[in-house]
């Protein structure tokens, strides 16, 4: 196992427990309680591995530092609860675009660093936005929803009267009332073609010809230096998540949830298939960029879907494991993407684009559709929603038996009420 793989694989597997362990305690203490633990977490043991004195210590901060990256999936959680149905699914969108700007950033940190100062300072300056953005978490307000479910209405009140205020609005009147596969494939596509990427541009075309750059010298356990050809080439395709998330704001709240995500795992597949083929390093970077901006939306639909589809009560803990379960297909993919890529470039497309296409339907199969669904506060909702329903079906149900035919002429003393207070045709 090459040093890079041993590296990814045990951030991904710290993502795995983190965000389970994570998602639960956001539940019980609160949602930005679990985004400062995260954040907090990242920094310390992030700025540590700037530290490490061997490759064994080096692995085991990173997947401290993973632990930590587990709980980020709980900034949206907070963020959701407090959007209105009309916008929740563009808003949460954009948050993907900082996720694409952080993915330039250290491309560009990357390098600017590593050719002259090496990988220490790499990560030491790696972790300056997110100190930064420790500095502005106590504004950050708790959840309203959350402490209505908590029976701390006074708290809820009190948040919603400070948004009210730094919005220049009134505070409405009225009382506040209490009221796992596509995920794997998505995190298994997303992370193997950011890995892919890299590993592609080192190993050459698949007919074992390059075009363009020097080979630079290896160095020990199997580890390559990127030239500055593939910087730049790593710097475009970064940047495919940005119009990547456009398409998606453009069709989201048109098709569905469950349809954008079929499309973008199909529309991956489909940009996959040309680098089968001998083509050119611009024409493989094309391909990359038209599927990693798809596949990125993807995974941000992936967050909208799921902070609609749960109640209040479990949002964050379902957050949480959905994420836990996209881990296991991120800690597949370099051993995908890294080591098979080695053996066979069309063996590990082939992965790739199946398991894509099996997201895609897995998909369309999904049990609900959340456009234009509100937040729930608790299953309770749901049942008593499905019981109104199938009441009212009933009662329409009888009205309809109780209508005239067009050929008879019934009186409306015919009409009556059972003893039970049910409606009834009397003959």
């Amino acid at each position: 196992m090459s040093v890079l793989t041993g590296l990814s694989w045990v951030v991904f597997a710290g993502m795995a427990v983190g965000s389970a362990v994570i998602g639960n305690m956001s539940d019980i203490y609160g949602r930005k309680v679990g985004v400062k633990i995260s954040m907090i977490w990242v920094l310390f043991y992030g700025l540590l591995s700037a530290f490490a004195p061997v490759y064994g210590w080096l692995l085991f901060l990173r997947c401290l530092v993973g632990f930590g990256l587990g709980g980020s999936p709980q900034s949206v959680t907070l963020y959701s609860e407090f959007l209105p149905v009309k916008s929740r699914g563009i808003s949460v969108l954009l948050i993907a675009v900082f996720w694409a700007l952080g993915s330039v950033f250290a491309v560009l940190l990357a390098l600017a660093t590593m050719p002259t100062l090496g990988w220490r300072w790499l990560l030491g300056f790696s972790t300056i936005p997110i100190a930064i953005a420790i500095c502005f978490i106590s504004w950050l307000p708790e959840s309203a929803r959350f402490h209505v479910l908590t029976g701390k209405t006074d708290k809820a009140m009190a948040t919603l009267a400070r948004i009210a205020k730094e919005n220049g609005k009134a505070m409405p009147q009225g009382k506040l009332v209490v009221y796992k596969q596509v995920r794997f494939v998505n995190a298994f596509s997303y992370y193997g073609i950011v890995l892919l990427t890299s590993e592609l541009y080192q190993a050459g075309r698949s007919c074992e010809t390059t075009q363009g750059g020097k080979v630079e010298p290896s160095c020990t356990m199997e580890c390559k230096y990127l030239t500055i050809a593939d910087y730049k080439d790593l710097l475009w395709t970064s940047t495919a998540e940005f119009p990547g998330l456009l398409v998606i704001l453009l069709v989201i709240d048109r098709i569905g949830r469950k349809k954008t995500l079929a499309l973008c795992f199909f529309v991956f597949s489909l940009s996959l298939l040309p680098i089968y083929a001998c083509i050119g390093r611009t024409a493989v970077t094309i391909c990359i960029f038209i599927a990693r901006g798809f596949i990125s939306g993807g995974y941000q639909v992936c967050f909208v879907y799921t902070s609609e589809a749960f109640p209040t009560e479990i949002r964050a803990l379902a957050m949480g494991t959905s994420g836990a379960m996209s881990k296991v297909g991120a800690l597949i993919t370099p051993f995908v993407a890294q080591v098979l890529l080695r053996t066979s470039v069309y063996g590990t497309l082939s992965l790739y684009c199946g398991f894509s296409l099996l997201g895609c339907i897995a998909s369309l199969i999904l049990p609900i559709e959340t456009l234009g669904k509100s937040l729930q506060e608790s299953s309770l909702d749901e049942d008593s929603r499905d019981e109104m329903t199938t009441r009212t079906r009933k009662s329409n149900d009888t009205a309809e038996e109780c209508e005239p035919k067009h050929d008879s002429i019934v009186n409306t003393s015919l009409l009556g009420l059972s003893a039970a207070g049910r409606p009834h045709c009397v003959s």
